[in-house]
């Protein structure tokens, strides 16, 4: 079965064979040497001033942000679930709480950000997806970063890129702290978190709030190559064999590279066969197709096909599907997830089958190739 859902990815081989050694304490100094090179790996990749890893799924580093960054209210940006999770994790946490609400094909406008920081002087951070994964949407995050800072430079600004890092080049010139999780771009199993933050972030976090997800904590111990409380071991060791494996296949802008090829060849395959594509906006990490056979197509790729690729939450449901485009990805293996999508459409009635989903992907695939 070729696992194409947008998070977990599949793990390499040699990445599992990393993992699958004997276990390694993690107060010692063998796992605090593989502790030090990781985050060195990991300054490269998010290019920020400090770096946290935590023993959390993605939901705990959002948590972390939140409770760490902001002290009175968060201004969440809410087109899809994970967009409207930050929001229900401040008011858990007490906070208050503002909220742009968007449909999930919409990405937020920069207007809409000025014009809420405008009316709210409470705000002090601003929480938003890059890739919203519920519906593969990307949001302009790093010009609402700039006109953020440019209406109150104190004003935070939280950023996921759980489906982005890895995925893409971000600028994160005005970004405070952007977040990442293991099973996305990182080819990882889940239940690792890393944050990338900023020395203003920093600063902010003071002396930091909560326990196990207090972020100064944290920083203080893992700049002496160590973890606070029980690190993910086997997950970090997964980790360094990913960033090492990422450098030796050309480096993290050839990753980038590959990874924004993949996509147009997906959305163009896809789109020549009929198909719509949900966002307005659409992410690289994932194509997303809206269409009224939306789970009749997810089924035969996985029962016919060996294609296992996700679907829609909540009004959604039943209503898009969602094909991977995050991590290494063999270029046989993403042919045969669009000339399985064709296959599908023929089983339904809706188009003969012609091959033309496999030649326009390998034509954009190969003619970048070059």
């Amino acid at each position: 079965m070729l696992l194409f859902t947008p998070g977990p990815t599949p793990v390499p081989q040699n990445v599992r064979n990393a993992m699958s050694d004997e276990t390694m304490h993690h107060r010692t100094p063998e796992f605090e040497a593989i502790f030090e090179e990781t985050r060195k790996h990991l300054f490269k990749l998010f290019k920020t001033d400090e770096v946290v890893m935590i023993a959390s799924s993605g939901t705990g580093a959002m948590e972390a942000a939140v409770i760490n960054l902001c002290h009175n209210t968060l201004l969440n940006v809410n087109s899809g679930k994970f967009g409207e999770r930050f929001g229900k994790i401040a008011k858990a946490n007490g906070l208050g709480s503002q909220e742009i609400k968007n449909e999930w094909n919409t990405p937020v406008s920069v207007e809409a950000i000025v014009s809420a920081l405008k009316s709210d002087s409470s705000i002090d951070a601003i929480a938003v997806q890059i890739s919203e994964s519920a519906g593969g949407l990307r949001h302009p995050v790093e010009e609402i970063a700039k006109a953020a800072k440019e209406i109150n430079p104190n004003i935070m600004i939280i950023a996921d890129g759980i489906t982005a890092v890895g995925v893409e080049s971000i600028d994160i010139t005005n970004i405070d702290c952007l977040i990442a999780g293991s099973q996305k771009a990182l080819m990882l199993p889940p239940g690792l978190s890393i944050l990338g933050l900023s020395n203003s972030a920093i600063e902010k976090i003071g002396a930091g709030k909560g326990y196990y997800l207090n972020l100064a904590t944290e920083i203080a111990k893992q700049r002496e190559n160590t973890t606070a409380w029980t690190a993910a071991t086997t997950l970090i060791i997964g980790l360094l064999e990913v960033l090492k494996m990422i450098e030796v296949d050309g480096g993290i802008d050839k990753l980038y590279a590959d990874t924004e090829v993949r996509s147009n060849a997906v959305g163009s395959a896809l789109e020549a066969l009929g198909l719509h594509i949900y966002p307005k906006s659409p992410a690289k990490s994932m194509t997303t197709i809206d269409d009224e056979n939306a789970s009749e197509i997810r089924n035969l790729l996985k029962e016919k096909f060996d294609v296992n690729v996700a679907g829609g939450q909540d009004h959604l449901k039943g209503k898009i599907f969602r094909i991977n485009q995050m991590g290494l990805i063999s270029n046989y293996e993403m042919a045969w997830v669009v000339n399985a999508v064709e296959l599908s459409l023929d089983k339904l009635g809706r188009r003969k089958y012609d091959g033309t989903a496999n030649r326009i992907f390998n034509e954009i695939t190969f003619a970048m190739a070059k």
